[in-house]
């Protein structure tokens, strides 16, 4: 079995700063140590991604590498016991396509713990167009559930509405019965957006609009937030008394520049979400409402396939902005 090839995405840096990708054979043999050998049907492409594919040291320091920070498939092998040949499970977090090689490859081999059994009501191509994304986007509706956060609130702003993780929060938060406003830079996202629950699409000046004041008109009972940066620090300025905000991403900024007034005059909660280290039990949890009560509805809709031939060219589109939704890669063939 250690001497069986595999097609991958292989990405090296042929010499300081310049980096290769291909589409090559790798051997079992190449892939880390680990309990648990699994056979990839089904990956998708993150951001992340297309960084670790570029060279980014931020992602990924040790080359060659494999990207893909989301894999599903069928157990080959393991060592732990916790699991039986040709059970069904998924993968997203922790180091997988960052150090360790990920889901662009046919084959993984990771510790036990990092997998989860799929849960019933999720088939394993469903489980990867949700992904990271979708699953970011879960933690952050259940954070807000946490903070008491009710649909009868008022409106719920999702920031970053036509990307993976936007998107499926529109999707999960409109299934729940919020009220959703979308926001998106791209006009053209809005049939998608209202497809997906959105009651309201607005642009990024929207939520700018008066956001140099020290606090704004009280608008939002909740918010999903992908941007960081100004749209951030604008939605918090204008969350109604005892409301939450969810942080999850920097697509446009890491920085936040805003006073305390709307944490100590109103009470608003800033509530960080982390997907990768994320505990089990959470984790858990999470997949299950996925699988159930959360699943969206629209989840085709969110997604479109290709495989590792086309990578090369959905990963410049995602870099650039130019990604709708999620993209499915079928690692089957």
């Amino acid at each position: 079995m250690s001497e069986t090839t595999f097609k991958a995405m292989i990405v090296e840096e042929a010499e300081p700063k310049k980096f290769t990708r291909r589409i090559g054979e790798r051997k079992i043999s190449d892939l880390p140590d680990g309990d648990l050998l699994i056979r990839v049907h089904y990956s998708s492409l993150n951001f992340k991604d297309a960084l670790s594919a570029t060279g980014n040291k931020a992602v990924t320091r040790k080359f060659p590498h494999t990207p893909g920070i989301d894999a599903a498939g069928e157990v080959v092998e393991c060592s732990c016991g916790r699991y039986q040949p040709g059970d069904q499970v998924l993968v997203t977090g922790y180091d997988l396509g960052m150090e360790t090689d990920g889901g662009f490859g046919q084959y993984i081999r990771i510790p036990c713990d990092w997998a989860v059994k799929l849960p019933d009501g999720l088939s394993l191509r469903e489980s990867m167009i949700i992904g990271t994304a979708g699953f970011t986007a879960g933690l952050c509706v259940w954070k807000l559930e946490q903070a008491g956060v009710q649909p009868d609130a008022g409106d719920i702003l999702v920031t970053g509405a036509s990307g993976g993780v936007g998107s499926i929060a529109v999707s999960i938060l409109a299934r729940l019965g919020y009220r959703v406003v979308a926001v998106t830079g791209k006009t053209a996202a809005a049939d998608f957006l209202k497809t997906l629950g959105a009651a309201e699409v607005i642009g990024r000046e929207a939520v700018l609009e008066g956001a140099e004041r020290p606090m704004m008109k009280e608008r939002w009972a909740g918010v999903v937030d992908v941007a960081g940066g100004d749209l951030l620090a604008g939605a918090i300025k204008a969350t109604r008394y005892g409301g939450a905000v969810t942080c999850c991403g920097l697509v446009g900024s890491p920085d936040l520049n805003i006073n305390v007034f709307p944490f100590i005059l109103r009470g608003v909660s800033l509530l960080g979400v982390d997907s990768v280290q994320c505990p089990a039990e959470p984790r858990l949890a999470v997949w299950e409402k996925l699988a159930g009560l959360w699943k969206p509805e629209h989840l085709e809709e969110t997604a479109s396939e290709c495989g590792l031939e086309e990578l090369e060219e959905k990963i410049q589109a995602i870099l650039k902005g130019q990604i709708r939704g999620r993209t499915l890669v079928n690692m089957k063939d």
